[in-house]
């Protein structure tokens, strides 16, 4: 019998900052701003979750025998498949033809943020994955004890992948681009490792994107006021009503990271004749940028790609980061330096007919997404050695 206990709470205020960024973030893995005590709370008290949205809160905990957390998860109850980035809606569609209910499901990541990160959040010491076993364990029990169909971890680390996949897990493959750093000095010494015709490119966007009296402002910390979300917050809403129909994220949402996590935020706006007229979110780990929303009011060619992707390079180099992850979707980021990456998802179905489907269905998709990956990657703008 285990001498660690499975509780799962339904808010993230029933649970101790200290303990659970002990577990999200210890000392000897790379800082992820995504899994910590501080994000997480600003999306369950902004409401940007619960609520309507979509999302229950619902973290599943290990406790040892002195009541002390030992591991945790990032767990909700979903009743939909919104905001996940890993899309399953014909795996439910496909359930409900057969009589099946796919929903409610058990969601294991960060809400609305495809980045990836470790989802079973341990102390970390040599019991570690006697710590995992027993959360998946756990995992196993909340779904069956809630009624869950499914159980779905989304944006895992390549450990976790391999940890998961030997218990019998289903994998899922996707594909993101990152701007990798090998090393530049600066700005120029990226473009100079570029093919000619796609450098001169980049300076063409990077010239024709600030006509027009634009300017690019790099805020960070102390630098962030009200005032700045207040137009960032309309940017996003602006572009998410226009793109999406369905912004996430709450105007107090802004507030709260800006006030907590201000030391791990990069807010790069720009102004047209003293007007703040877009900007872009990214967030700050120990070696990685992560770029999250982009907004904007007016519409300037190559705007986006400057705000988003150029100047997130930028700092990146100055600041010695050795990556940046630009969030979901964009084969367009290819010609701008970023580079294919696979991502990786793990699955667990009860229905053993829907589990072997979506087992021979990812087959096929695995497949599918390494050679495409390969395909791409021949596409990169760097010179041909």
């Amino acid at each position: 019998m285990s001498e660690n206990t499975i509780r799962v709470e339904n808010s993230i205020l029933s649970l101790d900052k200290k303990s659970w960024d002990k577990c999200a973030n210890p000392k000897s893995r790379d800082f992820n701003p995504f899994i910590g005590y501080e994000f997480l709370k600003a999306l369950e008290l902004s409401g940007s979750i619960n609520g309507e949205s979509g999302w229950l809160s619902s973290y599943i905990t290990l406790l040892d025998n002195n009541n002390d957390l030992k591991g945790c998860i990032p767990s909700y109850i979903k009743n939909n498949s919104m905001g996940e980035y890993v899309f399953d809606y014909s795996w439910a569609e496909a359930y409900a033809r057969i009589g099946g209910s796919y929903y409610p499901k058990i969601q294991i990541s960060v809400p609305f943020t495809p980045a990836t990160t470790q989802k079973l959040l341990t102390v970390n010491n040599d019991l570690d994955n006697k710590i995992k076993a027993d959360l998946v364990s756990g995992i196993f029990d909340v779904t069956k004890n809630l009624g869950c169909s499914s159980a779905h971890i989304t944006f895992i680390s390549e450990t976790e992948t391999k940890f998961l996949k030997e218990l019998g897990w289903l994998i899922r493959t996707d594909q993101q681009f990152h701007w990798n750093n090998y090393h530049y000095r600066d700005f120029q010494d990226f473009l100079d490792a570029l093919s000619s015709r796609k450098r001169k490119n980049i300076k063409k966007e990077r010239s024709n994107a600030l006509k027009n009296s634009v300017n690019i402002e790099i805020l960070h910390h102390k630098d962030i006021k009200t005032s700045h979300w207040d137009h960032f917050f309309n940017f996003y809403i602006n572009t998410s009503m226009r793109k999406w129909g369905h912004p996430y994220l709450t105007r107090e949402f802004f507030d709260m990271i800006g006030d907590n996590m201000s030391e791990n935020i990069l807010l790069v706006m720009a102004k047209r004749k003293n007007k703040y007229i877009a900007g872009a979110l990214n967030f700050i780990g120990n070696n990685i940028l992560y770029g999250r929303n982009w907004g904007a009011v007016e519409d300037h060619k190559y705007l986006h790609f400057e705000v988003c992707y150029y100047q997130a390079i930028e700092y990146a180099i100055k600041n010695n980061l050795k990556r940046v992850e630009a969030g979901a979707q964009g084969p367009h980021k290819i010609a701008r330096g970023y580079e294919p990456q696979i991502t990786h998802s793990a699955h667990w179905i009860r229905d053993l007919n829907l589990s072997n489907a979506v087992s021979e269905y990812l087959k096929d998709e695995r497949k599918f997404i390494q050679e495409n990956i390969n395909i791409l990657g021949s596409y990169t703008p760097f010179k041909k050695n």
